[in-house]
């Protein structure tokens, strides 16, 4: 069945060659990529650059053409990058989607967690509490970052993932993570502290509450007029 109403040949190609043309490796190039899909060059380049904005696959000077694994992240980006810059709202709406894609996965994601990213989410927290307790303080963005997106890796959900992925770029473009009020910070990481303890104590009803209360504090920075907006 063919699904692809642009009529992309080059989608077709990419989807009906999973088995023969595994992830990561290089397809032929260009001219014999058009030769055959009985396709012109010119043609053939157009759909090869809509498949790179996609992320389906990486075009290199040396290495060729070269698949992709498939993730969500680069399809809902493009389209939530434009919907920000046309109205910076929309980044409200969008963190909305977020926060309830996050409370509806959360059991379901941190009981796919194992012993190895207990671990991992407790040497995030170290590591952020570091740089809150230092001198001089820092903002530990990466390590949020990092810490939402662990509790969430092992979902077997690419497009799940890559909603959240795209609100932590979002998150970014907007400019909340380089700036905040240190008791918000400290809150947050409290929230966050919560949240990995209840993990490790398999007590994952007392860590979806710490999530909520820390989700809404995101809302009433925002409420409360940040520099950024």
């Amino acid at each position: 069945m063919n699904y692809w109403r642009t009529q992309s040949e080059f989608f077709q190609y990419l989807a009906s060659r999973l088995s023969d043309v595994p992830e990561d490796d290089q397809l032929p190039a260009m001219n014999a990529l058009s030769e055959e899909l009985q396709i012109s060059v010119a043609r053939l380049r157009e759909q090869l650059e809509v498949a790179k904005a996609l992320g389906f696959v990486e075009v290199k000077p040396r290495t060729g053409i070269r698949r992709l694994p498939y993730s969500f992240l680069p399809a809902v980006w493009q389209s939530l990058a434009y919907a920000i810059e046309v109205d910076r709202a929309n980044f409200d709406a969008f963190s909305t989607l977020r926060k309830h894609i996050e409370m509806c996965f959360w059991h379901r994601a941190a009981e796919a967690l194992t012993p190895g990213d207990h671990a991992h989410l407790r040497n995030l927290m170290a590591d952020a509490w570091n740089k809150l307790r230092g001198t001089p303080i820092r903002i530990p963005h990466d390590e949020h970052r990092e810490f939402h997106l662990s509790i969430f890796r092992r979902l077997d959900n690419p497009f799940v993932f890559g909603i959240l992925e795209a609100y932590w770029e979002a998150y970014e473009a907007v400019g909340l993570n380089v700036y905040a009020d240190y008791d918000y910070l400290k809150e947050v990481w409290n929230y966050h502290q919560q949240m990995v303890d209840a993990i490790c104590e398999g007590d994952l009803d007392a860590g979806y509450q710490a999530l909520v209360d820390h989700t809404d504090l995101l809302y009433h920075r925002l409420g409360a007029g940040s520099p950024e907006w």
